[in-house]
């Protein structure tokens, strides 16, 4: 994984609210480098702009949708990948019966397409998930960091920070909802100029369906964050 060097207490402490607030420069740039990230990953992967971005729109996407999963999942990094190769998959099976209407491809073939996240798809989500760390909280950063990234085990993790393992527990349950935030913010990039705050029609659409995903995951509408329900 890219800059594993950087200790967990390089993080900055950005309060218990840090990640309920509206994005400010710093926590934008994180966000936009991190969708770049997967964007240009796609790229690379699929060998098309355009297929990348639709691959894109539709892993993110799903991320918000089933976003409430992250608070029973093994892992974030594991879980998040494992959407991305289902959405990579999907994208090469609706291809694959394109291209088996226009020829006399087999379709047993599409039965070959992977559908479980390989080393490339690991180091891209963690790529992105390291990136994102710096704009959390710095203990909830360092138990991501160290359960969802490394998959270190809870016990020594909990043993390191003096906590128990309830209290590790609820540190990770709120270092992921942090964390969810931010994937949810990050959906919101513009898939054509990869800026946050941009208002081509791409990156409307990108927010209606962002709004769509939150209202069915029952979350608060990022784009209008001072509408949550505080404690």
């Amino acid at each position: 994984m890219a800059g594993t060097n950087v200790r967990p207490s390089d993080v900055a402490d950005d309060g218990d609210d840090a990640a309920e607030k509206p994005p400010g420069t710093a926590v934008r740039r994180a966000l936009e480098d991190s969708h770049g990230q997967i964007s240009s990953f796609l790229r690379r992967r699929l060998g098309s702009a355009e297929d990348a971005e639709e691959v894109l729109q539709a892993f993110m996407l799903r991320a918000v949708e089933r976003s409430h999963q992250l608070e029973d999942v093994a892992s974030v990094r594991g879980w998040l990948s494992r959407i991305l190769a289902t959405s990579i998959a999907d994208h090469q099976r609706r291809a694959a019966r394109r291209r088996g209407r226009e020829t006399s491809a087999d379709p047993h073939d599409l039965a070959d397409i992977p559908v479980e996240a390989d080393a490339e798809i690991e180091e891209a989500i963690c790529n992105c998930l390291y990136t994102l760390l710096p704009t959390l909280k710095g203990d909830y950063a360092e138990v991501i960091w160290r359960i969802d990234l490394l998959e270190e085990r809870r016990e020594r993790v909990a043993a390191d920070l003096g906590l128990t393992l309830n209290n590790l527990a609820v540190r990770l349950h709120r270092g992921r909802q942090a964390l969810k935030r931010r994937l949810q913010e990050m959906c919101l990039t513009c898939p054509v100029h990869g800026f946050l705050d941009c208002s081509c029609e791409a990156a409307e659409r990108a927010r209606r369906k962002q709004r769509s995903g939150a209202a069915a995951d029952g979350g608060p509408d990022p784009i209008n964050p001072e509408h949550e329900e505080k404690p």
